[in-house]
């Protein structure tokens, strides 16, 4: 491991698809790290993205396993490959940053966080976007009493499906993708953060149709299958108190995106929508006059400088430099993809599962946390 020990932490992508864009945008805006090298078994997309980001390396996978200046690398690759392309990088001396879920199963995705504890490095999962604003100034919201003790909560994510604009998305449709395995990383971690860790979970899933078809792009018109549900609802027990219900559907002509709203024993707050950094956020108070059936809403102000992909990368890069943990840890993103699959498995057996992986302290960023400071 080479990591300097001032100046900008040196960070690697593999993987050169359609979110490196939204990575490589708010990445190279933050003073704190600079994109050093772009990788991808498709070379040329890489060196394409290289030269529209002014990234001075790009080539092959290898390349930026092997450059001596990187010292987190970003895995961008397909869900299937996410254990594999890691453990490339923990071999290869380099902190990891994965995209969500962390794997596609249990054995392989403990292999990865064992390996990279053996080798002193650090693994960091996606979704950062609740670490935006948004869902942070929420949980402090929350955390500080404003709706007195959570009870439960309610999420929502439904509509017709990512075929709609994806121009290859049978990858979405496997195992390790779906509503669930896709999306669901978002919702799970905003509750996780909100009330902890996950102690059990029943679901009912089905499958709207066998088969999909691509609907734009060069593939459009390709038929492909459908290898898990594609609606679940879900209902979550929480180890210290509280309890969700949740829906993930591509089967929905009515696009829902973005509900979550917790509600406690002195309101309900309504927390933006878990796939972005931002939004609006509300509380809404009992009733206290019953002659008057106008609620009181309040608008909570959001707190934090808002930016886009990344800011959890960044987290970790200040965290190592540091010596202290980051927020969204392997540790974290196991358990989330632990608690994803045994939703998988009660829709299976229509039963309640016992979600096996804990959790410590979730924590925070602060309210001042500026990502385009230059802090090192």
């Amino acid at each position: 491991m080479t990591t300097s020990s001032s100046g900008a932490v040196g960070v690697g992508i593999i993987g050169a698809g359609n979110i490196s864009d939204q990575y490589l945008t708010h990445l190279s805006s933050f003073p704190d790290v600079r994109v050093i090298a772009i990788g991808d078994l498709l070379e040329d997309r890489a060196k394409a993205q290289a030269e529209k980001y002014g990234v001075p390396h790009a080539g092959g996978i290898e390349l930026v396993l092997n450059d001596p200046d990187v010292d987190i690398i970003v895995n961008l690759t397909i869900p299937a490959v996410h254990v594999e392309v890691s453990l490339a990088i923990i071999a290869a001396g380099k902190h990891v940053w994965t995209e969500k879920p962390i794997g596609i199963d249990r054995e392989e995705s403990q292999r990865l966080l064992t390996a990279a504890d053996a080798a002193g490095l650090r693994v960091g999962v996606a979704p950062d976007t609740v670490l935006g604003p948004g869902v942070q100034t929420a949980k402090r919201a929350i955390a500080r009493g404003d709706i007195g003790r959570p009870l439960f909560a309610s999420t929502s994510f439904q509509w017709q499906g990512p075929e709609i604009f994806h121009p290859n998305p049978a990858f979405l449709y496997a195992k390790g993708g779906g509503p669930l395995l896709d999306m669901g990383p978002y919702y799970v971690s905003a509750l996780v953060h909100v009330f902890g860790p996950v102690a059990s979970v029943a679901a009912l899933g089905l499958q709207g149709s066998p088969t999909r078809k691509v609907q734009v792009g060069e593939l459009a018109g390709q038929e492909f299958p459908v290898e898990i549900p594609s609606t679940l609802s879900v209902l979550t027990e929480f180890e210290r108190g509280g309890q969700a219900q949740s829906l993930y559907s591509t089967d929905s002509p009515l696009k829902r995106h973005g509900i979550v709203e917790v509600n406690g024993t002195e309101g309900t707050i309504v927390i933006p929508d878990p796939n972005y950094f931002g939004g609006s956020i509300t509380i809404t108070r009992p009733l206290t006059d019953v002659s008057v059936r106008e609620q009181e809403i309040i608008q909570v102000p959001q707190e934090g400088v808002l930016t886009g992909r990344g800011l959890g990368l960044l987290d970790m890069a200040r965290s190592i430099r540091d010596g202290r943990p980051h927020i969204a840890t392997g540790e974290f993103g196991y358990h989330v993809l632990d608690t994803l699959l045994s939703i998988e498995e009660a829709a299976a057996t229509h039963s309640f599962v016992t979600v096996e992986s804990t959790l410590g302290e979730v924590g925070s960023l602060p309210a001042d946390f500026d990502p385009l400071a230059a802090t090192l």
